[in-house]
């Protein structure tokens, strides 16, 4: 639509309800007629996802249109204070809020104290950042082992060593998207890597795709803003080769899931100009049902940029992409187990991805950042704006008009759209003199952007839509209310044989004689197997950077061990 806009054809007022839509017809060829349950379980199985797409059987009518809006609910106020135990926890399930029956007590018991009952949008917000996926909860716990009270297991270990050691180059640790170490000439490097499993399991094109684009912005995100210049992955998969039968009811077959999460980290990186520089794939039954895909972003920044802050005052602008109905209730899904009803229940906490709009919101951040433009930043990732404004407003408050927000398509509830999302999306505390500046300069790079708010100095969170406030949170009690579950554990030394054990005598008793047919199996078994016909999907030249490359040796067909790359002159 804004293409359109510009050609001047089309007025400004109707360019915003021009649908464009896009699909694919395939012609199957054969003796005789299949029926029409064999037409739609082969393009269900092979052509197409039924999460994302339409699928159609016999025919090429499109039936796309804008979803239905539906009349605008204002303020909705939620019972909760008079109910029990049970009714607590159904309304958490019906609600899709994942909450235990501890969490819901805790939400329970801070309403009674302040005399009301939450509305919609609060428990949607609480639940997004109390969930396991924002949280850690399992990993920031309590662990009581051996008469020892820990009392979060991450402070404990991995956090405690690293301040201990307080090394010098480590510039920024446990608190902001990335972690950033010193690099050289003036320059740092930060790296964030995250899973994106769940998704993948349900449409492993968008899921891995999205799973980059995450990280990607965790990237711009960090400090005051990083330049992505690799990007790496790692996938976990069942067996290619499973027979059809052993696919649990629910699940893609392993080797649609492998090719669906290759494509999408191709796809993403490739688009944006990032060099996917290495990964690794392994195989397991037991990522039939539930692959695990780890993508990862280095960013380079110079040292200037590794702080930021937010001042009560500042305006919050939201840059990038639109908010739609996709990646509803992403954080609260990622917390849970998959069942073979995923599929259908949780089809909209995938979110739809668009690697051409993060590319450019990505060019003019870094030019932003580098006029000095805004003071702090984040990325829309699990739990959206709710996520994001809330953890930038944690110390001062917040106010957000929701209304502001600009949408894919009319008809989003005002919960919906404070805890979408929706991909590429940016949130900027500006101060109040730059706002001018920076939406232009967004504008030039085609890159949608607007003021939605403003950080206050109340420690509270407010939000309004049309002038009606449907939610009201103390800041304290959203990020330090949560319960910590208590764990018991013990620890029992494992039994490992003594070192130097002689081999028993007839260990090479039954050693195999066919060494080239032992050779040849284990050169076709898919961990070992050659991983070209991935590696050579990805951009791994483009920024100019790569030393050493995916494959190396005098016909640069052998694996390397790892990449090398050479950011600065």
């Amino acid at each position: 639509t804004r293409a359109l806009r510009r050609t001047g054809l089309v007025p400004a007022a109707r360019a915003a309800t021009l649908l464009v839509t896009t699909f694919r017809a395939y012609e199957l060829e054969g003796e005789s007629a299949l029926a029409p349950a064999v037409l739609a379980e082969i393009g269900r199985r092979i052509l197409a996802n039924e999460t994302i797409d339409d699928l159609e059987a016999g025919g090429e009518g499109l039936a796309y249109a804008l979803p239905p809006a539906p009349a605008r609910h204002g303020r909705v106020t939620v019972p909760l204070r008079e109910l029990g135990d049970e009714k607590l926890l159904e309304t958490s399930r019906n609600g899709a809020l994942s909450l235990n029956l501890a969490e819901m007590r805790a939400i329970q018991a801070h309403y009674r104290t302040i005399g009301r009952e939450p509305t919609a949008a609060e428990l949607e917000t609480l639940a997004q950042t109390w969930s396991e996926h924002c949280k850690h909860k399992t990993f920031t716990g309590v662990v009581e082992m051996d008469g020892e009270r820990i009392e979060n297991l991450l402070k404990h270990t991995i956090k405690a060593a690293t301040l201990e050691l307080a090394l010098p180059w480590c510039i920024s640790v446990f608190h902001d998207n990335a972690g950033i170490v010193e690099f050289d000439q003036g320059f740092d490097v930060c790296i964030k890597v995250e899973t994106h499993n769940h998704p993948s399991a349900i449409d492993p094109y968008g899921g891995a795709g999205t799973g980059v684009g995450g990280v990607v912005r965790d990237v711009l995100g960090v400090g005051l803003g990083a330049k992505p210049i690799a990007n790496t992955d790692c996938f976990f998969v069942g067996p290619p080769d499973l027979p059809r039968a052993d696919v649990p009811k629910g699940a893609m077959h392993p080797a649609r899931i492998l090719r669906g999460v290759v494509a999408g980290v191709r796809d993403y990186g490739n688009r944006m100009g990032i060099p996917t520089v290495n990964g690794g794939v392994w195989f397991d039954p037991a990522y039939t049902a539930n692959p695990l895909v780890f993508c990862g972003t280095v960013g380079l920044m110079p040292r200037s940029a590794a702080t930021k802050s937010v001042q009560p005052g500042d305006a919050i602008v939201v840059a990038g992409g639109r908010t739609g109905r996709d990646g509803i209730h992403g954080a609260t899904f990622s917390s849970i187990e998959l069942s073979e009803d995923s599929e259908t229940v949780s089809s909209a906490a995938v979110q739809i991805g668009d690697a051409i709009t993060e590319k450019r919101v990505l060019d003019a951040l870094l030019q932003a950042r580098d006029l000095g433009l805004y003071r702090g930043i984040t990325d829309c990732g699990a739990g959206g704006l709710s996520s994001a404004v809330g953890e930038m407003g944690a110390d001062c408050g917040a106010e957000v008009e929701l209304e502001r927000v600009p949408l894919k398509y009319p008809g989003l509830q005002p919960e919906e759209i404070w805890i979408s999302e929706a991909q590429e999306r940016m949130v900027f505390a500006v101060p109040q003199e730059h706002v001018a500046e920076l939406l232009a300069l967004c504008d030039a790079e085609d890159v949608e952007a607007t003021v939605i708010g403003r950080f206050t100095d109340t420690g509270k969170l407010v939000l309004r839509y049309a002038g009606e406030l449907i939610g009201e949170l103390d800041m304290h009690f959203l990020h330090e209310g949560t319960p910590k579950p208590v764990r018991q554990a013990a620890w029992s030394a494992p039994k490992l044989a003594e070192p130097g054990c002689p081999a028993p005598e007839n260990a090479g008793a039954n050693a195999p004689r066919d060494h080239r047919g032992v050779l040849l199996a284990l050169l076709a078994s898919p961990d070992i197997a050659s991983k070209e016909w991935i590696v050579r999907q990805y951009d791994h030249e483009v920024q100019g950077m790569s030393v050493v490359k995916p494959f190396v040796g005098v016909r640069q067909d052998g694996p390397g061990d790892a990449a090398v790359l050479q950011p600065l002159h």
